[in-house]
């Protein structure tokens, strides 16, 4: 017992430690501000959670059936990353290029119709590419492909990496769920600031999606070492 029950643990903290890092809940959080802007702060709320709740759907459905899906339409995981990391620096580079303050002069029906607009970002691009993109799909794939076929090393094995999955998504709804109190003590002029490192640095992220990507589909045209 005690040695399925430390496997189960190992597999949670392999599976937190990997996801982590490339979600990045919190240098995620002022760009969940910024596409969230208009809201409510209760609404905001209750999007942190449907963003919290899609990002652990997306991990679930690639651990354990992503290998599956890219088999049945024959796609690579390097094809994967280039549209992933496309998707993800055309999403950083809007928020770079978008102008400080815009629409914050238009109140009533059209905060409202923002709002309305905003609440269907939950999956896209908030959850996918922003939050959980190729890179962390990547991952949770590999991890699902890992696991033992059979038996009790099976069962224990998912339960740690279903665990794993579940702080991370844990993590980023409290990154989300938090982000104005960020906002408050950074003020405006570092918000703003916060804000366009963290969309340089999503920009910077996609790129290197995409190019490892290609990288890997070019790999086997690479000329051979003399």
């Amino acid at each position: 017992m005690e040695t399925e029950l430390a496997t189960v643990a190992t597999t949670a903290l392999v599976t937190l430690a990997a996801l982590l890092p490339i979600t990045n809940p919190p240098g995620n959080a002022p760009i969940f501000l910024a596409l969230t802007e208009g809201m409510a702060e209760d609404a905001r709320r209750a999007m942190a959670r449907r963003v919290g709740l899609a990002c652990l759907g997306l991990l679930v459905a690639g651990a354990f059936a992503g290998k599956h899906v890219l088999a049945f339409f024959d796609i690579s995981l390097p094809v994967v990353r280039v549209a992933g990391g496309l998707l993800v620096a055309a999403t950083a580079w809007r928020l770079l290029a978008a102008e400080e303050g815009a629409g914050a002069d238009s109140p009533g029906a059209s905060r409202q119709t923002s709002a309305q607009a905003v609440a269907g970002r939950a999956f896209y691009p908030l959850a996918f590419p922003i939050t959980v993109g190729p890179g962390s799909i990547s991952i949770a794939i590999t991890l699902g492909a890992s696991l033992p076929k059979r038996g009790v090393p099976l069962l224990t094995t998912s339960l740690g990496l279903l665990l794993g999955i579940w702080a991370a998504s844990l993590a980023i709804w409290l990154a989300y769920r938090y982000a104005s109190h960020m906002v408050r003590v950074l003020g405006p002029s570092g918000t703003a600031v916060f804000l366009r490192l963290s969309a340089f640095i999503l920009l910077c992220i996609g790129v290197q999606i995409c190019w490892d990507g290609l990288a890997e589909l070019l790999a086997p045209w690479r000329a051979a070492p003399r």
